[in-house]
């Protein structure tokens, strides 16, 4: 096998993997170094906060000794298999750089005989990247569960963020679904990376040429919709992970059926990317807006509303914390104001201290008013008077109506829902109502509903 079949395997099989964003790290290129690294971010996919990078994202194998059912590369099924060499892959990442193709690396494996074995082929090929070629780009590398602590150690030393996939929300359905992964054997390597990586950023500060362990952090990566876990229970999961484990992201993979298995979803099952969608917002709400994962969600509603965003529906839930003044309210109030964010809220609280802000200010400053102005008064003024419809309709996520085209043929084209619409809309066009009348029918709706809640 070449390396050119090797590498449409690999690079195949790594596409289900979708914690590979690479902000974190400037480090500019050096006299005899090849490359450099830039915190804006490089990978070869669309990042959730929509920044497009360039990444060469590959498997080093794909020939896995587990069987974990939802995997594609599961020993048990029937796939072409392929492995590289470290110097294979050390020198394809490498023309693919002078190629000006890629900028960074994002290596992940299957489990290539043991977990200690396939950490130090990875480990080999970052250290030739390192070492012999000098290779001063971002390099974004997964660890593998079990294996031994001084091999995540070395790679730490060699890679910019390491990362290990928590696969699934709870320990019952890990069990189930990958009986030869542990929940130990994942939790304890993000121990010791969150410990090192501590240990590292202060020895740095004392002296700036110490040994920098992976200085973009940690991050990982649970599958959703394969298991029933309420979007509850997924969102104190990751709070605690946050606040145990210093992640800098938790990624949400919508589980796409590819695995026929009666403890899995059925081939036909939708991918839930607008549970995806909510789930990532939620996640924005827990670091940048100070929301506890309680506040989110509640034993009575442990799921988020298709059709509102999670901020949304929390003021919907509190109504007494309403309207905040904007001339005098802190920034924590002004940020769980539907339509303003933290950089409107910052914004804000600077601009007052010159002025008394009206609607004028606040939408050059950058404030949604059509959310945010039936939530907050300016020097004790309502800026807007609506009707309960009126102020659901301007809450109401539009994303979850979206209707695109089909292209049939060269001159037909048909309106189709989105994959992130709300899964009423994929329900009804499945029954033969057309997309735009479907879309329209859920959306009036959801429209009175969310009236008579409020």
């Amino acid at each position: 096998m070449d390396l050119a079949e090797k590498l449409e395997i690999l690079a195949d099989s790594a596409k289900y993997d979708v914690a590979c964003t690479s902000s974190g790290v400037d480090r500019p290129g050096q006299h005899g170094s090849l490359g450099s690294c830039a915190a804006a971010g490089i990978c070869h996919a669309f990042t959730p906060d929509g920044r497009c990078v360039s990444l060469l994202k590959v498997l080093y194998s794909n020939a896995c000794s587990y069987d974990c059912r939802y995997c594609v590369n599961r020993r048990s099924n029937d796939r072409p298999r392929a492995t590289f060499t470290p110097r294979e892959l050390a020198e394809l990442t490498i023309g693919f750089y002078r190629r000006n193709y890629i900028e960074g690396l994002f290596l992940s494996s299957a489990v290539l005989g043991t977990p200690d074995r396939t950490m130090e082929l990875m480990i080999e090929s970052l250290r030739i990247l390192r070492q012999e070629y000098h290779f001063n780009g971002y390099i974004h590398a997964k660890t593998i569960p079990g294996a031994d602590p001084l091999l995540i150690e070395r790679i730490g030393l060699l890679a910019d963020r390491l990362s290990v996939n928590i696969e699934f929300p709870s320990e019952n359905s890990l069990r189930q679904l990958a009986p030869d992964k542990k929940k130990a054997a994942i939790l304890r390597p993000m121990g010791q990376i969150a410990v090192k990586s501590a240990q590292s950023k202060r020895e740095l500060a004392v002296y700036k040429k110490a040994p920098a362990f992976a200085p973009a952090g940690q991050s990982t990566q649970m599958i959703i919709g394969a298991t029933p876990e309420t979007d509850r229970h997924i969102m104190e999961l990751t709070e605690g992970l946050y606040k145990k484990y210093a992640l800098k992201r938790v990624f949400y993979s919508a589980y796409l059926p590819i695995v026929a298995d009666e403890r899995l979803p059925a081939l036909s099952t939708r991918p839930p990317l607008l549970r995806e969608h909510r789930l990532y917002q939620a996640d924005w709400l827990l670091r940048y807006y100070h929301f506890s994962a309680t506040e989110l969600l509640t034993e009575e509603e442990p799921n988020f509303d298709p059709y509102l965003d999670p901020k949304c529906t929390w003021a919907v839930r509190h109504p007494e914390f309403f309207p905040v003044e904007v001339n005098t309210a802190s920034r924590a109030e002004l940020l769980r104001v539907p339509g303003i964010g933290p950089k409107s809220a910052l914004r804000i609280v600077q601009a007052r201290r010159l002025q008394s802000l009206g609607m004028a200010e606040l939408k050059r400053i950058g404030v949604v008013l059509k959310r945010a102005q039936y939530f907050i008064t300016c020097n004790g003024h309502c800026p807007a008077r609506g009707s309960r419809a009126e102020i659901a309709g301007a809450l109401l996520d539009p994303k979850a109506f979206g209707v695109g085209v089909q292209q049939l043929s060269l001159d037909d084209f048909a309106a189709k829902p989105l994959p992130t619409a709300a899964p009423a809309v994929h329900q009804l066009t499945d029954h033969g109502v057309p997309a735009t009348e479907a879309a329209q029918l859920v959306q009036e709706e959801a429209l009175t509903c969310l009236t008579k809640r409020m």
